[in-house]
């Protein structure tokens, strides 16, 4: 029945392998009796912005993307709760750009694509990032759910992030952004200058309209401009990651100087650093505000909260203050989705929820016609000491606070050495891998402290396998196991599991303790491996992969 599902999908076009009506078991926000409950994404979609769409009933929200390939996820929903990912605006970094590309093929973690702002103007769609490293760059389209075009270097140079353009009503365009302290060596400044009309170049010298240096409004950055009733806004977060909060500003002029107030805070409630994201206006004359809470390990999530503006600043939450449950947008929406985590790997393309750790190489994996995806051994160096290094781990965001992971996969070898299975990457990792020895197969426990200092992984070996199944050939023969592995998350505590058939599964290991990544909450997903260079490379054929509560 699967290759039969697999054959007729493979006459079909790309837009039809999205999975529509996704209703996550683990965490959705929408209570079903007109109220939500925050977060409205339980993933890490850090620095979220969003945008109106040309109907006014279609909400796009984009996220920092980093290193992790395809970049710069498009997301949609219809009532600011309900969200399903539709889209990436990047399918490499920087497509078109060859010496780019080659820099990004090697994983360059917590480089490349930082706090991106969406914008609709005038029949387009653009959104522009700063890339610390590089400049500032800009992609569009007329279809967020599309094709974007290839990205254009706005400007470039090192330390600039955090970059929001602003068309005003007579045609000149502003940017604000700000500043990596890490690359410039100066930050907590926030800086506007004018563009070009089309917004491709900058035409005039920046200028600093905001500065929290010495101040409780430290490490200002992630700016928002906006314009409303002859007021220029900017909105940016302050304070710090973990512990802000959200400033509003305003100024007549795009220059400033700008007055400043605080209109979001964590107060009395247990949502800390509640702030940097976008202000909406419906159609339907309300306001809203989506931005993120950092979780540590789970990543930065993403909460909405209405916004008051009758004392004529934008209050936030509750008389400024984050809520945990409110009230819905009106909209005409009555569909409950949410990101898609499960794959059955029944598609011949990509499910939108995974992401490369580099540029995508075709040796890293492909899809089969045979319902499984296949993720190749990446040929490690000799002197390799963790998973740091490698670009091919298949991975996506973790989606609750609790959950379980379930994959059938088989491991194909054709070469002592060779391993693959599931992970959980940060910082730390944990891996339940099956790995050949001889023309057997062990089950290992792989776990690494301070990978990103370059620490060795250690090993604890949990089980010996016979192979499920041999080759009788006798030219470069594999032998193969089939295994279901399984990893449960609560609390950031990691416990995997194994089983033969699918029914019984036994604990194994050691207990994790799951770490963020390099300004990324902790993944999970498949590696596979070797460190052989001159063998033929072995695989995992994943099945599928369920997301479930326990």
């Amino acid at each position: 029945m699967k290759l039969l599902l697999i054959s007729l999908a493979l006459v079909m076009t790309d837009v039809a392998y999205a999975q529509t009506d996704y209703k996550s078991e683990v965490w959705s926000p929408d209570n079903g009796d007109g109220t939500y409950t925050n977060p409205v994404i339980n993933a890490d979609y850090s620095d979220p912005d969003v945008c109106v769409g040309a109907s006014g009933e279609d909400y796009y929200l984009t996220a920092s993307s980093f290193n992790c390939v395809p970049g710069l996820p498009i997301l949609h929903s219809k009532d600011l709760v309900n969200w399903e990912i539709i889209n990436y605006a990047l399918s490499s970094l920087y497509e078109g750009d060859e010496e780019m590309e080659k820099h990004f093929s090697t994983p360059q973690h917590g480089a490349g694509v930082w706090a991106p702002s969406i914008r609709y103007h005038d029949g387009w769609y653009y959104i522009y990032w700063g890339d610390p490293d590089f400049g500032v760059y800009m992609v569009k389209t007329q279809d967020p759910a599309g094709k974007w075009e290839k990205p254009v270097c706005v400007i470039k140079g090192q330390g600039y992030i955090d970059t929001t353009p602003l068309w005003d009503e007579d045609g000149r365009c502003y940017l604000v952004n700000g500043w990596a302290n890490s690359r410039s060596k100066f930050a907590s400044v926030l800086t506007v200058r004018e563009m070009s009309p089309d917004g491709t170049k900058a035409i005039g010298q920046p200028v600093i309209v905001f500065d929290g240096n010495g101040t409780e409004n430290r490490t200002c950055e992630g700016p928002k401009f906006y314009k409303r009733d002859g007021w220029y806004w900017i909105m940016c977060p302050a304070g710090g990651v973990p512990t802000g909060f959200q400033l509003a500003m305003r100024s007549k002029s795009p220059y400033g100087p700008y007055e400043h107030k605080i209109v979001l805070a964590q107060g009395k409630t247990n949502i800390n650093g509640p702030h940097q994201g976008g202000w909406v206006h419906t159609k339907y004359g309300e306001d809203w505000f989506l931005h993120f809470q950092d979780k540590e390990a789970y990543g930065r999530v993403v909460h909405l909260n209405p916004v008051d503006w009758s004392s004529g600043w934008p209050v936030m939450g509750k008389k400024g203050e984050p809520l945990a449950i409110c009230q819905k947008p009106k909209s005409n929406n009555t569909t409950v989705v949410n990101p898609v985590e499960n794959d059955e790997f029944n598609a011949p393309v990509l499910g939108k929820q995974w992401q490369w750790h580099a540029n995508y190489d075709e040796k890293f994996g492909v899809p089969t016609a045979f319902g499984t995806f296949r993720v190749y051994t990446y040929k490690l160096s000799k002197e390799w000491k963790n998973f740091w290094e490698v670009p091919n781990l298949l991975l996506q965001k973790t989606p609750a606070d609790a959950f379980c992971v379930t994959t059938k996969l088989r491991m194909t070898s054709k070469a002592d050495g060779q391993f693959g299975g599931l992970v959980m990457m940060g910082l730390d990792y944990s891996a339940l891998v099956v790995r050949r020895v001889g023309q057997m197969f062990q089950l290992v426990q792989m776990t690494c402290k301070a990978a990103d200092k370059g620490n060795a992984q250690s090993e604890k070996i949990i089980t010996t396998l016979k192979p499920t199944a041999e080759d009788k050939i006798d030219y470069k023969p594999g032998i193969h196991e089939d295994i279901y592995l399984r990893l449960s998350v609560k609390d950031s505590q990691v416990r995997f599991a194994w089983s033969k058939d699918g029914k019984t599964y036994s604990d194994c290991g050691d207990t994790f303790l799951m770490k963020e990544g390099k300004w990324i909450g902790a993944k999970f997903g498949y590696v596979a491996a070797e460190t052989d260079p001159k063998c033929d490379r072995g695989w995992v054929d994943a099945d599928w992969i369920r997301i479930t509560k326990d």
